[in-house]
Parts: structure tokens; sequence; C-alpha cells
């Protein structure tokens, strides 16, 4: 075999995302919040970005002289390169006004951090506890250890073995610190499982010996099928009684530490607004709170006078020029870009912007992606994590797309076809709920023609819990 060097020509063809292509893909798929985070951290790292505000307008000519003062006129170049700090300071404090904490006389007052107040977690609060009692040293330390390892909703989350690998000390210590940490506020923190968190928060009521007691020992497993009858029977008790106790039951707290959560609220901000108008629909994008750029003029002639500029400091201005050109033309590109794929949305789902959820049309991408001459890519990346506000509230871009389901007079959104299961549920006997097949039978009525594990799978999505468990007991 001889080894050698030789030329090959080959013709190939692929696609390659340019940076401002990518730019572009970037900003389409942020939400309204991600934008705005986006767009103001921009502000601060790119200097030739910059926020245009609505200019104050002055009420006389004798308003707009007083307003403008010697400080403001630009100095020489070579003044302000000899200016000192030092100098800066005398000139502004030689008329006597406050400098602020720059005068030698001014008080410090204290941070504000000082006076923030801070919810404690459930960790504080078991520390806070453990303090208090009296308790020897070794299982004040292996408690400490359990109580660093007690999850969000109060379950330890570690077993005997590691917290003894953990403290340094003897099993029996450790089993004493758990047992001390399970009499602390709030009842059933500490616990391993479900069951001895329940048990707990009985002991807690002094209810541990009775038959509510023995059906958390027992039958978990019936209680979650409403197995009333069984129970009743196992217990030689009336199924009165049993009702009782699983309203007892009912009234525990599954997750002890649910209180100490410091719950976020996470808002829903809306990309588009349409609104009906006598003269139709009004499709009008969300500006609110979104920063407006232009480029600074003052680097646009600094990057002009080359001769002030080294050849790095030259190149690291283009490139800044560059990225906040590409960002505004990405800005503008997804902004057009969402107003058509709205506008599209509007004209195939004009019937549910009129009248509602019932009348929403099946709709996939493909059929949007061609109105409107773009990539189902496009679309895809256009409506996800974004939400439209118009009269039936605030809803998802993807709710406006949903799967066909055959039906006498023709397709049926499945959107449509979830509200239906969702009403026949809600308007249902909760003594004698619906099953799956009777749901399926009453929208065979609307002429919807569905099978009973469609029923059940939608059912799962909307979180809706099988006949068993919807079923309500009176005594």
């Amino acid at each position: 075999m001889v080894l050698g060097n030789r030329l090959d020509l080959s013709l190939s063809q692929r696609l390659v995302l340019t940076p401002q292509i990518q730019q572009v893909i970037k900003l389409l798929q942020m939400s309204q919040l991600e934008l705005i985070q986006t767009l103001n951290q921009e502000i601060v790292e790119n200097p030739f970005l910059e926020e245009e505000f609505d200019e104050e307008k002055y009420s006389s000519e004798e308003d707009a002289a007083d307003s403008v003062s010697h400080d403001d006129v630009d100095a020489p170049l070579e003044d302000l390169e000899s200016f000192s700090v030092d100098e800066y300071f005398e000139e502004r404090g030689a008329d006597g006004r406050d400098l602020g904490y720059f005068s030698p006389d001014a008080e410090e007052h204290p941070s504000y951090e000082l006076f923030y107040s801070k919810k404690p977690d459930l960790y504080d609060h078991l520390l806070w506890q453990l303090r208090l009692c009296n308790a020897d040293d070794d299982i004040r330390m292996a408690a400490e250890a359990v109580i660093g390892n007690i999850d969000e909703d109060g379950y330890l989350r570690a077993t005997e073995e590691e917290l003894v690998l953990l403290a340094d000390l003897d099993i029996e210590t450790v089993r004493d610190a758990i047992a001390l940490i399970q009499g602390f506020d709030p009842a059933g923190v500490g616990a391993k499982s479900l069951q001895e968190c329940l048990l707990l928060q009985l002991n807690a009521l002094d209810l541990s010996d009775t038959l509510i007691g023995k059906m958390i020992n027992n039958n978990i497993s019936d209680i979650m099928k409403k197995n009333y009858n069984s129970i009743a029977r196992q217990y030689d008790s009336s199924i009165e009684e049993v009702i009782s106790a699983v309203k007892v039951i009912e009234g525990l707290e599954p997750r002890p530490g649910r209180s100490f959560l410091r719950s976020e609220a996470n808002y829903i901000v809306p990309d588009v607004f349409i609104s009906k108008t006598d003269m139709g629909y009004h499709i009008a994008l969300n500006e609110d709170g979104m920063p407006k750029f232009r480029l600074n003029n003052g680097y646009k002639k600094l990057l002009s006078r080359k001769e002030m500029l080294t050849k790095e400091e030259k190149e690291l201005l283009r490139e800044k020029l560059r990225q906040a050109a590409e960002l505004i033309k990405g800005l503008d590109q997804r902004n057009r870009t969402i107003y058509k794929v709205s506008k599209s949305l509007l004209t195939f789902q004009r019937k549910f912007f009129d009248k509602g959820i019932q009348y929403l049309k099946p709709l996939n991408l493909k059929e949007v992606a061609s109105d409107i001459d773009m990539h189902e890519s496009t679309i895809s990346r256009v409506t996800s994590n974004k939400f439209l506000a118009c009269d039936h509230g605030v809803i998802s871009f993807r709710l406006l797309f949903s799967s066909t389901i055959q039906s006498v007079n023709g397709g049926v959104s499945s959107a449509s076809v979830k509200d239906l299961i969702k009403k026949i549920i809600v308007a249902e006997d909760s003594k004698r709920p619906l099953s799956d097949k009777e749901i399926a039978n009453k929208l065979r009525e609307q002429d919807i023609n569905i099978a009973r594990r469609t029923i059940a799978k939608y059912r799962g999505a909307l979180k809706i819990p099988q006949l068993d468990q919807r079923r309500r007991y009176e005594i």
C-alpha cells in the first residue's frame, strides 16, 4: 500500500446558522419576563445601547433656560484629564452643599438590611426548639444532624445508619434524637413516611389507640380507594363511624413543613393583547416594561475618532456596535413574527375569540406555518412559553393548537372535548359519580364519538381522580 498526498474537490450542502440568526432564534424562544431581563442586562453590558425615554417638555422658555447651568457644558478634553477627584469635591462643596457620605461630619446610619425581617424556615424553627430543650450534649449533636436531613415537607430523608456515621454516635443516641425531634412543632415533623407522619399527629391528639389509629396502621390503601364497607366489616364498626374517622384523617397534615415554605408567586405576563372593537379585533404587542433602545451617539463619535483609540479598543467597540445593531434588528424581527402568528391564529380560531373554548377548531403548526410562509420550527419557538390576553382570559398560545377528534359533524378539537369532560364531572352527583363509560355516553349524545380509554387519558391530563376517589359519603 502506497501512502501519498492528493487533492479532492467535493460539493455539499449544509445549514450554517449565522450569529444574527442565532440571536433571532434565542429572542423568539424567550417569554416576556425573560426578554425584559435580558434586555436590561444588555443595556448594562453594551455601551452602544441606550434606553430611550420620553423627553420632558418645558412649559416655557424660561423653564428651559433655568434648567441649563454652566455645570452641564462639556469641558475640554485636556481639562478633564488634568482635573483630579479632590478638586472635584472641593469645587462641589465650596458653596456649602451637603456632600452626603463625603462630608467629614456626616453621621453613619445603620444599614437598612439590619431592619429586614426574614421569615424563619423549618430548619430555623426546629433549631430554635432544640436550643430551648433540656437534653444531653450527645443527643443535641445527633438532633442537629437529624434537623439537617429533614426536607422542606418535614420528612426525615436519612436512615439511622447514615445519621450514626454523620454524627459519629451510637444508634441509641440517634434514635433518642429522632424521638426528640418528632415531639417538636409542627406535629408530624421528622417522620420517615406518610403513615408515621399521620400517627405522630394522632399521638399529639391522644387518638392513637382509637379506630382512626387502627385505620392508619392497616388500611391506608382502603382509605385511598374509599373501601369503607370493607373497613367497617374488619373492625365490626358502622359505616358512619368509619366515615367520621376518615374525616379526622383528612384533617391531618400530610406535609407538616408546608406552613414554613416560602412560596414565590409566578406571574404570567401576556405577550399579546387581542381585543374586540367596533371595527373588529385589534392585535397589540405588550410593551409594558420593555426598554426602548437607541444607539449611543457618544460612542459612535468616539469610534469615528480612530486616532484616539488603540487597535484592541477599536475591535472591541466595533464588536459591541455589531452586537447592538443585531439585537435591535432581532427585536424588530421577533415583534413582526409574533404579530404575524397572532394574526394567523385569530383568523383560524375566530369562533373561539367570538364565543369561547367550545368553538375551538383543530389546528396544527403546519397550517399556521403555511399561512404566513414560515417554517414549523419557527412557529413552535414563537408559541412556546407565550401567552395572549383576550376576552376569555390570559391563555397560552399552545391552547389554540389541538388535535382532531372525529365526530358526526366532522372534526372536534381535543381541547374543547377536555372542557366538556370537566363540565360533565363538575355537574355530576358526588354521591354517584359517573364512570368513564358513562361520560363517553354523554359525549356521544352530543355527537362526539370517543373511546372510554381516551376519556381516562384526558381525565388524567386534567388531574381529575377516578370514580371511587370522587365519591362523597355523608353521615
